[in-house]
């Protein structure tokens, strides 16, 4: 067996916003799921602001895998290194670093680093590691333009919201009905189709049309990493109003009562305001609107699953 290479990346791109505010946007991974396309979710292991262990779900061409990165973040030089410390096959080292500077003109430089050696240093694997780099490299670092050069209009942009039920009965009974999204289409009244799949154990996809109030359609595609006091999804096709769609729905028993929650978060389009709301409409309008779509199927959703364990358990 040949010593595996090791091969090496980089990309580049410039970005007209305060170096500092690039830097945020990469270290804090909370905001990675609606800002990255590639990135599903991310669990912090532990760590403190300048050594961190995370678990990350991101797409590697058309598949969710997870592994975990040793991360040091050093805000004064506005670096940050990474290592995974558990890869996915067929890589056997991933590592490399983030250099945030200033291009002396009030913008950004941003260079992105990997290094990586696979299994046997195999060249279908190498051509594979190299391509999924060079798609998730491109695809993160025009999304981390985007996001910071809309610099604080992208708070408006940004719309998080929680619902909220109480149930009396099992948590697992509860936790299933979310789980088993393979039976919404005859669970829920607004899910008009519904497509599932759960090829690795924990991590689904969804192909759903939902009904709205209104009688219109709108065609999802999520991916939903299951754990057992929690769901995480991340919609990968979204209504043309959104960028990005995340959510979680988290589940807790206290003394017989499940207190079961919805989250979501959204980041709008606004050049997509007026087209789709009418040439009046406002990016506050858009936000109402979107919080009155989501949070009607959430509840829905909410009020059937204690519907249907109360009416077991009680």
């Amino acid at each position: 067996m040949s010593e595996p290479g090791i091969h090496r990346t980089r990309h580049a791109v410039g970005v007209a916003a305060p170096p500092d505010l690039v830097y945020q946007l990469v270290a804090d991974t909370s905001g990675w799921p609606h800002t990255f396309s590639p990135t599903v979710h991310v669990r912090r292991l532990d760590g403190d602001d300048r050594t961190e262990l995370l678990q990350i779900w991101a797409f590697a061409g058309d598949e969710v895998r997870t592994w975990t990165s040793r991360r040091h973040l050093d805000p004064q030089a506005r670096r940050v290194r990474f290592r995974q410390e558990v890869t996915s096959p067929p890589v056997t080292a991933l590592g490399g670093e983030w250099q945030i500077d200033g291009d002396g003109a009030g913008g950004t430089e941003v260079v992105f680093h990997h290094d990586f050696s696979v299994r046997d240093d195999d060249p279908a694997h190498v051509a594979w590691v190299h391509a999924t780099i060079e798609r998730n490299t491109g695809a993160e670092l025009d999304a981390l333009r985007a996001a910071a050069e809309r610099g604080a209009a992208r708070d408006d942009l940004i719309l998080s919201f929680t619902d909220a039920v109480s149930v009396r009965g099992p948590v697992r009974d509860v936790y299933d009905f979310i789980y088993r999204a393979d039976a919404w289409e005859q669970r829920l009244p607004h899910v008009a189709r519904m497509a599932f799949t759960e090829d690795t154990p924990g991590i689904q996809t969804i192909d759903m049309d939902t009904r709205a109030a209104d009688g219109t359609v709108h065609t999802t595609r999520s991916v939903r990493v299951c754990f057992p006091d929690s769901i995480v999804y991340k919609q990968t096709t979204v209504p043309p109003i959104m960028s990005a769609h995340t959510g979680r729905w988290e589940f807790r028993q206290d003394d017989g009562v499940v207190h079961v929650s919805s989250q979501h978060t959204v980041v709008l389009r606004p050049e997509k305001v007026t087209e789709l709301l009418g040439p009046e409409a406002t990016v506050a309008r858009a936000r109402d609107a979107v919080r009155a779509t989501l949070g009607a199927n959430s509840r829905a959703t909410l009020t059937l699953a204690k519907k249907a364990v109360e009416s077991t358990h009680v």
